[in-house]
């Protein structure tokens, strides 16, 4: 990377704000800083003192179109930029807002809340031996009154001879005091105690803003955009860091599109298309648009500009995204919308109907950039079952957690050679290993394997009081969700602890009305419930609890150690058949200890919600069970 390094006046730069030759890549945040922050930065360098340094870009480069805009503020900006500004904003805009500009500045105070006003330096203050410096930067109103919070007035600074009264000299004048001062020397008179406090605040404040020296790093014209954004992130500390989409979104305006306005109109027609997608964002839009991309490209052979006429090989990483051309942008984002609709489709297809219960976000990308060659439906069982393969054990493998641009470009191109019988089994297929240990640790439904055991859980399973299928409309109309089979509470009474119960294993899809039904009953007391309920016979009784995976006769016989065992072993089979293979280790691996639970006692049963099923006539159906 090429640059350089110079001191500048603080001056010249904010000359060069005003008429636009500085200004900042649209990229950037707006200005954010506070009053604190203002007053801080004026008081360092009134006293020569190092406030950092500034991160300036050439522009003209052949790779560096970035969209500019003017430093906040500076509204007479009518000049094309020469440099722009990498690092530094919050800085050279509250210098600009303050010492430029005879306007009230906007700001806000030190808890967010809006503030506008004028900024004075107290000239007695600031000449002070014992003086905190920051403490001579007075914030005033618009009407430049300081009043009480009864509104008697404090101080009024609204006339010329007010300021000249108090010694309270205007921020934005610093670098051009003289009629300021003569008005003061007519105020005072020449003689006057008062031409001594000039002098020296002129030679010991004022001085020190007209001389200060910033250091200034200038990067090149010839370095690439990659790089300019990558550094761009490691300086930029002023707030939250910058999206690769809003990095690219300045790259394209600066050739007058707006990539903003056109992802809010994708992701509106994706959203109204199935509701689970709303929590795609536009930087995982642009990266499958990118991997899909990438793969046509590579595939037929097509040279990108932005790769200095290479083909591109397929990837969906930072540095392609901030290299996708914008033509290739255009062509291509229409096919990942339907992509994404279609990826969402595949969701349901797999009983995932909830933005909250898809296991990765991540896993979207290449699901959908797949799905934009493959086309929906797939055109056989084969093909479905093969994507169907892959899309679990990426879940159940939890491969898709943490750094994924490697496994994206991978699967994009394996997978799709695979369904379409044109190579090998995907390395997400062979990476993929789920133990039978890690089944008893799954208890948050942020994890997504525990998310994935649920779906698939839902997939098999009748909903215990009505009996029907979790399809799309039962699942929203029932409130679906996942619960405790056997109750919480219930376990603790019985020594069973939270890091067992809370565990997948005993846990299942059930309706929000059967699990107010359920309560903190043992199981044997609420199986009566939902049999005169849901009049169930014992056969529609277990084979409701059969479709999840569950033995009755654990339930009736409050044997949690049996149930946990056997519901393990079922669970452990679930997830082999959705793998396509065996899970790591036999179905005891990893078991926890369930030999030193106590027996429930008559004391613990007298705890327990009697058998009448009366009171349970109204909504208030006690203890949920989880």
């Amino acid at each position: 990377m090429s640059f350089g390094i110079e001191k500048e006046f603080l001056r010249s730069l904010l000359e060069e704000a005003e008429k636009g030759h500085l200004q900042l890549p649209d990229f950037q945040r707006p200005w954010v800083w506070d009053i604190d922050h203002i007053r801080s930065l004026l008081a360092t360098i009134s006293l020569g003192q190092p406030a950092g340094a500034l991160m300036l870009l050439q522009t003209g480069g052949p790779h560096l179109a970035f969209k500019p805009r003017p430093i906040e503020g500076a509204d007479k900006a009518t000049a094309a930029p020469h440099r722009l500004v990498l690092d530094g904003q919050q800085r050279l805009t509250s210098l600009y807002q303050t010492l430029m500009r005879d306007q009230p500045i906007a700001t806000r105070d030190s808890r967010g809340k809006p503030l506008t006003g004028w900024l004075y330096i107290d000239m007695q203050e600031a000449l002070a031996e014992s003086s905190d410096r920051e403490s001579c930067f007075v914030f005033t109103p618009p009407d430049r009154v300081v009043r009480a919070f009864n509104r008697e007035i404090i101080r009024d600074l609204s006339a010329p001879d007010a300021e000249f009264e108090h010694m309270m000299f205007p921020s934005y004048l610093v670098f051009d005091p003289t009629k300021w001062q003569t008005g003061f020397f007519k105020y005072h008179g020449v003689e006057s105690e008062a031409y001594d406090v000039w002098t020296k605040f002129q030679n010991t404040v004022l001085e020190r803003f007209k001389t200060y020296l910033f250091p200034v790093i200038e990067l090149k014209n010839d370095n690439d955009r990659a790089s300019i954004c990558h550094v761009f992130e490691k300086v930029n500390t002023a707030g939250v860091p910058l999206t690769t989409f809003e990095l690219a979104t300045a790259t394209y305006a600066a050739e007058g599109f707006e990539l903003r306005k056109d992802w809010d109109e994708h992701r509106k027609h994706m959203v109204s298309a199935s509701p689970i997608l709303k929590e795609v964002t536009e930087t995982q839009f642009l990266q499958a648009v990118t991997l899909y991309a990438t793969y046509r490209a590579n595939r037929e052979g097509i040279p990108w500009s932005t790769r200095n006429g290479r083909v591109p090989a397929v990837g969906g990483r930072r540095q392609d995204m901030l290299e996708l051309p914008l033509d290739q942008y255009r062509a291509h984002a229409p096919a990942i919308r339907q992509g994404m609709i279609d990826a969402a489709k595949f969701l349901h297809s797999q009983h995932i109907f909830d933005e909250r219960f898809i296991p990765y976000d991540s896993q979207l990308v290449p699901l959908s950039a797949i799905l934009a060659v493959l086309g929906w439906p797939l055109k056989s069982m084969q093909h479905f079952s093969k994507l169907k393969q892959w899309y679990w054990c990426g879940v159940l493998g939890e491969l898709y957690g943490g750094t994924t641009e490697t496994r994206f470009s991978a699967d994009m191109q394996q997978v799709i050679d695979w369904v379409l019988n044109h190579g090998p089994e995907p390395a997400t297929i062979k990476d993929a290993v789920f133990s039978s240990g890690r089944i008893d640790e799954l208890r948050y439904r942020n994890s997504a394997a525990y998310k994935g055991i649920y779906a698939l859980l839902t997939a098999e399973a009748l909903e215990w009081l009505s009996l029907q299928p979790m399809q799309h409309a039962t699942y929203f109309n029932e409130k679906i969700d996942i619960h405790h089979i056997f109750p919480r509470d219930w376990c603790r009474r019985n020594g069973i602890a939270d890091a067992i119960s809370d565990s997948v294993v005993n846990k299942s899809p059930i309706g929000s009305y059967t699990n107010r039904l359920i309560g903190g009953n043992a199981p044997s007391k609420y199986l009566n419930l939902l049999m005169a309920r849901g009049e169930h016979t014992p056969e529609s009784l277990e084979k409701a609890l059969t479709s999840h995976r569950i033995a009755l006769k654990f339930l009736q016989a409050d044997d949690f150690a049996g149930f946990y065992q056997d519901r393990r072993a079922r669970l452990l089979q679930l997830v082999a058949e959705a793998m396509g293979k065996p899970v790591a280790g036999n179905t005891m691996q990893g078991m926890p200890n369930l030999s030193a639970l106590a027996p429930t006692t008559e004391a613990d049963a007298a705890a327990d919600i009697a058998e009448n099923i009366e009171p349970y006539e109204t909504e208030e159906f006690g203890e949920a069970a989880g």
